[in-house]
């Protein structure tokens, strides 16, 4: 399974899908050929590097096929490799000095997602060096409306319009960070990214045809071409980087894209009050300048990877990927995760209990930390992991529109 897959998938109420123009088909069909061209020759160049990093120090390589199911995309098959050096016998938080891995995977309703993956938190000391390359396409993405109301309508899922609550969205490019330790747990970030993001809609009536006909999502951003700068700085004083037990990581960032800038302030929290039980929270809150478009609303940042939000596995679990959108979104949660089983280095089994909060505000709002129209779900999870970095998450979400499915190679936060 791929390192940092996550997905929501849903068992509740609403399902809906979108059709478009046959010219922003065609748009897709270059723009997925061009995608794949670029991020071959990339590849190449990582894959020239990784030699001369083998050369410095001890690599260890895997490689497995995998598959599993979800509910929106059915059957996923794929195959990973992956080259790592190990950290050592001294125990750092980091996974790992330094890692590649490549994923490409595909589904029976034509989803995919081909990635690679070059990090190095530990190679150098006091540095932390990022790159990721990716084309991938969600064809089962939600998408409700814009704002914090948008209550599913009981009748319009129908056989004429089975995907009225959803879009196929194809996107591809390429991110790198940079950090560098100031002082103890303080790093500084800059980084840059670029991404190409497209947008088809299924067939039958849905919310997102309708959307762009009457100009609340402008036709003139899709395709959308993006080119973001990224600044930051961030505190960790996590135990364990892939599974902390104690520890905080605060994180304050402000990118600036096409048309629009984006300001982020995370603060995630650990503690360990018995050798079993760790408690685990969060508060997350983005507000966004200029004019965002619906590309750029549907992610939120972090000094790793950006992720989907508001609804999904990182942001709210127990609601559909995408559920809400809006250029400001304010998200908290708390973990109560219990080892049942528990060989340190070897294997732990974990019973996570957890509530996630959320909201989006709609444009013409101002961000505000507030209780007022917050999305509530609760749900219950199992976590395996092996060895030191094999991780996975499955359990369940339940909010007011249902049971989502939730599934992970990382912690939601």
């Amino acid at each position: 399974m791929p390192n940092g897959i996550e997905q929501n998938v849903g068992t509740g109420a609403s399902t809906g899908k979108l059709t478009r123009p046959s010219r922003l088909a065609n748009k897709g069909h270059r723009f997925h050929e061009t995608a794949v061209r670029t991020w071959l020759s990339a590849l190449s160049v990582l894959a020239a590097c990784a030699p001369t990093l083998g050369a410095q120090r001890v690599w260890q390589r895997t490689a497995y096929p995998y598959l599993y199911y979800l509910t929106a995309d059915g059957l996923w098959i794929g195959a990973r490799y992956a080259r790592y050096s190990p950290i050592g016998f001294k125990e750092r938080p980091e996974p790992n000095a330094a890692a590649f891995s490549l994923d490409a995977a595909a589904s029976v309703q034509g989803s995919y997602a081909i990635v690679a993956d070059a990090q190095a938190p530990a190679l150098w000391d006091g540095w932390r060096v990022g790159f990721t390359l990716a084309v991938a396409r969600e064809n089962r993405l939600g998408f409700y409306g814009l704002g914090n109301d948008t209550p599913p309508a009981a009748d319009s899922v129908t056989a004429t319009a089975p995907y009225y609550y959803q879009v196929s969205r194809t996107h591809g490019g390429a991110r790198f960070t940079l950090e560098r330790r100031i002082a103890g747990p303080l790093r500084a970030l800059a980084g840059a990214a670029f991404e190409r993001t497209d947008f088809r809609s299924l067939p039958g009536p849905s919310v997102f045809r309708t959307s762009v006909a009457n100009g609340v999502v402008d036709s003139t951003t899709i395709p959308l071409n993006d080119g973001v700068l990224r600044v930051g700085v961030v505190l960790d004083t996590r135990d364990n980087e892939l599974d902390p037990h104690a520890g905080i990581m605060v994180e304050g960032l402000f990118a600036s894209g096409n048309g629009y800038t984006r300001t982020t302030g995370v603060m995630r929290a650990y503690a360990h009050p018995l050798t079993r039980l760790v408690l685990a929270g969060r508060i997350a809150g983005e507000d966004m300048g200029g004019t965002p478009p619906v590309a750029a609303q549907q992610w939120m940042e972090s000094s790793g990877r950006p992720f989907i939000a508001v609804g999904g596995y990182r942001s709210l679990r127990g609601f559909y990927d995408a559920r809400f959108l809006g250029p400001a979104k304010l998200l908290a949660g708390a973990e109560i995760r219990y080892a049942v089983v528990l060989s340190p280095t070897v294997v732990e089994v974990k019973v996570v209990g957890f509530y996630d909060a959320g909201r989006v505000f709609a444009p013409g709002e101002s961000f505000r930390l507030t209780t007022n129209g917050l999305h509530q779900a609760g749900g219950l999870e199992f976590f395996l992991r092996a060895l030191r970095n094999g991780l996975v998450v499955a359990g369940v979400g339940v909010s007011t529109e249902g049971a989502q499915l939730a599934f992970g190679t990382q912690w939601s936060y």
